[in-house]
């Protein structure tokens, strides 16, 4: 039997190998949730470069959520990333939702994104 861990990183592979076919020189939006906290950063593949990247951790996120594990939370990293995207010049995405259902935080966060500016 296999280890769950295992199941998610071969799910992430796939989701992940499937978009860099699909890119075509766009950038990638690439999410982590934990229990605690979200993370987001927006890759160059072509560079192997981070680009701009965001988290429930940073201190203006944590003061406007409850909670840093939330939909709010995900919601204003989603709303701080498209504002850095810009800044680095970026306007179409590729996402990448990893080994996750595109379903509460995750879809929040990429709802905040697109109402932001961040096309994808």
């Amino acid at each position: 039997m296999k280890n769950p861990r295992d199941i998610l990183a071969r799910r992430a592979m796939r989701t992940r190998t499937r978009l860099k076919k699909l890119a075509n020189g766009r950038p990638r939006l690439s999410v982590f949730r934990s229990n605690k906290y979200i993370y987001v950063q927006l890759i160059d593949d072509a560079s192997g470069k981070t680009l701009a990247h965001a988290s429930s951790l940073e201190a203006d996120v944590a003061k406007s959520a409850k909670s840093t594990g939330n939909v709010v939370a995900a919601k204003a990293v989603g709303e701080l990333i498209a504002k850095r995207a810009k800044k680095a010049g970026v306007e179409q995405v590729i996402f990448d939702r990893g080994a996750y259902i595109f379903h509460g935080r995750v879809k929040a966060l990429a709802d905040a994104a697109r109402d932001n500016g961040l096309q994808f």
